[in-house]
């Protein structure tokens, strides 16, 4: 069983930058793929960034591209995802997942466990 925590949402202007962090706990952390996805009201779960267990590979959705970075820090059971240039479009919950695999996709169903989400606003 892996425990997710995130923290780091909050309420920012328009081409303001976040930072999110996942704290994991309960198992091995590097043994895990981390992803990061997003869900605003009314809409289905979105894919936003994965990274593998080691950190070498990273895979980004479209709407993110160049805009937000994924990374992690095995020695502190960490993944972030450091956002710039929001948008009132990336307004959502934002939820950490892992998966027990070197690296894996873009659909929730690869995830074996999530977060509780932390909410992003950003206002125009």
């Amino acid at each position: 069983q892996v425990q997710l925590v995130e923290s780091g949402g909050g309420l920012v202007q328009a081409g303001g930058s976040l930072r999110l962090s996942c704290a994991a706990s309960g198992r091995t952390f590097s043994n895990y793929a981390m992803g990061w996805f997003r869900q605003a009201p009314g809409k289905e779960r979105e894919f936003v960034a994965t990274i593998s267990w080691s950190g070498g590979m990273t895979y980004y959705g479209d709407s993110v591209q160049g805009r937000f970075t994924i990374s992690r820090d095995n020695a502190k059971n960490t993944v972030y995802l450091q956002m710039n240039s929001l948008q009132p479009g990336d307004t959502a919950a934002y939820y950490c997942a892992a998966a027990p695999k070197h690296y894996t996709g873009i659909y929730p169903y690869e995830y074996d466990y999530w977060g509780q989400g932390t909410q992003v606003t950003v206002s125009s």
